[in-house]
């Protein structure tokens, strides 16, 4: 595997905070009338951007949502991160680790990227190197992130390696022409159905990453 840079997505993949997410955004929901499943959930909003997720909302529940509904489900999803937010176990040892440059690539907004990096001290490890389906016209499934990224990196694409946790994501580092991997280790994907997705590299934990891309770890394992 020749790699010249390593993109990570944020939610699913950095914190393990996709299935907060999913119950604060449900709940909220529930509070205007609107009853939505964790799986609709999981196939129409994890990994798209919030325009793209109160689109589908709309169009599923047909009315309109209340004009301060995205302040709501931030305010709501921000107070959850305070006491349940995690880095997803491993990570951290993996990014000292790393012999490549690494980055964000998000379908967050810059707030909640930029909250979630600080609360959890993952800061540190990215500093501006994080970018945000804001900067693009197109957000996941189309390559325009990854492709923006690896242009801001000054790396090649199909030498930059994509870590990701849904279908969007997988699918927009496939258009872009890089090679792809699939995080499993949230608590979102205990027991979901990956076949769909075997015929490309799954992490079932960081323990998983590729060791070529690390330098040595002096107790030998990964913490």
């Amino acid at each position: 595997m020749m790699i010249d840079l390593v993109i990570f997505d944020c939610d699913g993949v950095l914190v393990d905070s996709e299935a907060i997410s999913s119950e604060v955004l449900i709940d909220v929901l529930s509070h205007i009338g609107i009853e939505l499943t964790p799986e609709f959930v999981r196939q129409n909003c994890l990994g798209r951007s919030f325009p793209t997720v109160a689109a589908s909302i709309r169009a599923r529940a047909d009315r309109a949502l209340p004009d301060d509904f995205e302040e709501r489900y931030r305010r709501r999803l921000f107070k959850r991160y305070e006491t349940d937010l995690k880095v997803t176990p491993g990570l951290k040892s993996v990014l000292s680790r790393l012999v490549v440059p690494c980055c964000v690539a998000t379908s967050s907004s810059p707030p909640r990227v930029g909250r979630t990096l600080h609360m959890t001290g993952l800061s540190s490890f990215f500093g501006d190197r994080v970018f945000t389906a804001s900067q693009v016209a197109r957000g996941k499934p189309a390559p325009d992130l990854f492709l923006l990224a690896a242009e801001r990196m000054v790396a090649d694409p199909a030498r930059t390696l994509v870590i990701e946790d849904s279908g969007p994501g997988l699918a927009a580092g496939f258009a872009a022409g890089m090679q792809v991997a699939l995080y499993a280790g949230g608590s979102h994907l205990i027991g979901a159905d990956l076949t769909d997705w075997e015929d490309i590299d799954i992490l079932g934990s960081w323990a998983d990453f590729p060791p070529e891309l690390l330098s040595s770890y002096p107790t030998g394992t990964i913490q």
